[in-house]
């Protein structure tokens, strides 16, 4: 089954957006008391677990955390509203964090305040997916066809402990001087980039709509109800980016390519070969060699063949209720993409296929022999390229 991405919110408006992006929702209980929503994705590509953790840094940290180790994610977003800190960022577009700067840590001096800063980097992966979603912009379809179009915004977000609605207060000044490249201001980035920052370098992405100014406008800009506006445009845009943090997430089946520094010889190959309806695993702490799937004697001709006999076993998973309807279409649709892909001679038809498949297993994920034969059919895949 392919990991979950993890959705976190501070305020209820930013859940509901989000919430409003998943289908298939049902409740899970932590044994402390924190409730999760588990769903996916409408468009079926991911599963995604929601929760609301309140204002803070300390409060994201805790339950970003609780998060982590009750679901193991492949990533982990924050999404809600912020203020923007230069003229240029409007009210509505959207701030992807490249930095999140814990601007509150310091020491006290007789001459004055000294800043101690933290500060927590976006992974290079998950920064080069979000900027290749700006680029493909396909992720504006979600948006009101009434509003502004948002830019995207990427660069460092400050995260503290206040509220920042001023210009010339001092937490206004001290930005300015010590953390002038900031692009927005909120009040939890920096617990959840701590957090997974101590789980192995979890990729934690911090998306901001941008709702007031932080410039003592933000009451009329609340009554303007730029708030809700805001947080559309942040779902919308980390929507699209948990499905392909989620196809990115299960990379780790791709064979290693050549000229990364990494050696090609791989001693000796194992072979286990399916026969009939089983199915193989392999389960070892360290593999020395390749290792080889087959299909047994009457493995399929080529992919197209390969293709056709998984629609005909998707169509008797749906039939005897395995399936449902919403999902079954979804897999169809990415089935069909695969198809054209195939047939396709341009040099990216390839790696269309690939990624068409990548999101077929994340629907199908929970159906083990399904999973297993579209791994297979996967690997076909890579071959061609």
């Amino acid at each position: 089954m392919s990991r979950p991405i993890v959705i976190l919110t501070a305020l209820d408006l930013e859940y509901q957006a989000i919430r409003e992006k998943l289908t298939g929702l049902r409740l899970h209980r932590h044994p402390q008391g924190t409730r999760f929503e588990v769903g996916r994705l409408a468009d079926g590509r991911c599963r995604v677990a929601l929760a609301h953790v309140g204002k803070g840094n300390q409060s994201a940290a805790v339950l970003a955390e609780r998060a982590i180790a009750e679901f193991t994610p492949a990533a982990l977003l924050f999404v809600g509203v912020a203020g923007a800190l230069h003229s240029h960022i409007a009210l509505g577009d959207v701030v992807v964090a490249t930095h999140v700067y814990a601007f509150h840590g310091g020491t006290s001096e007789d001459d004055g305040f000294k800043s101690r800063p933290r500060v927590w980097e976006t992974s290079h992966s998950a920064d080069q997916i979000a900027r290749h979603i700006v680029r493909d912009g396909s992720w504006r379809r979600g948006l009101s066809a009434d509003d502004r179009v948002p830019e995207v915004h990427f660069g460092p977000i400050a995260a503290g402990e206040v509220v920042l609605n001023s210009r010339i207060s001092a937490h206004a000044r001290w930005i300015r001087e010590h953390y002038n490249d900031a692009q927005a201001i909120e009040m939890e980035g920096a617990g959840v980039a701590q957090a997974g920052h101590l789980n192995g370098a979890l990729p934690v992405v911090v998306v901001r709509g941008v709702s007031d100014r932080a410039d003592g406008t933000k009451e009329a800009t609340d009554r303007e109800r730029w708030q809700p506006r805001a947080v559309a445009n942040a779902a919308a845009f980390a929507a699209a980016l948990a499905g392909e943090l989620a196809c990115e997430g299960e990379d780790d089946d791709q064979f290693p390519a050549t000229g990364t520094g990494r050696s090609t010889a791989m001693g000796e190959t194992t072979r286990n070969i399916a026969k009939g309806n089983a199915q193989v695993g392999v389960q070892a702490g360290t593999v020395n060699g390749g290792i080889r799937i087959s299909l047994g004697p009457n493995p399929p001709a080529d992919l197209g063949e390969a293709l056709a006999a998984f629609r005909a076993r998707l169509q008797r998973a749906r039939a005897a209720g395995h399936l449902d309807e919403d999902t079954y279409a979804a897999a169809e649709a990415e089935l069909t993409a695969a198809d054209e892909a195939l047939e396709t001679d341009t040099p990216q038809s390839t790696s269309k296929l690939t990624l068409a498949l990548k999101k077929l297993r994340g629907l199908i994920g929970d159906i083990s022999e399904l999973a297993a034969e579209l791994a297979v059919i996967i690997a076909l895949a890579q071959g061609l390229s």
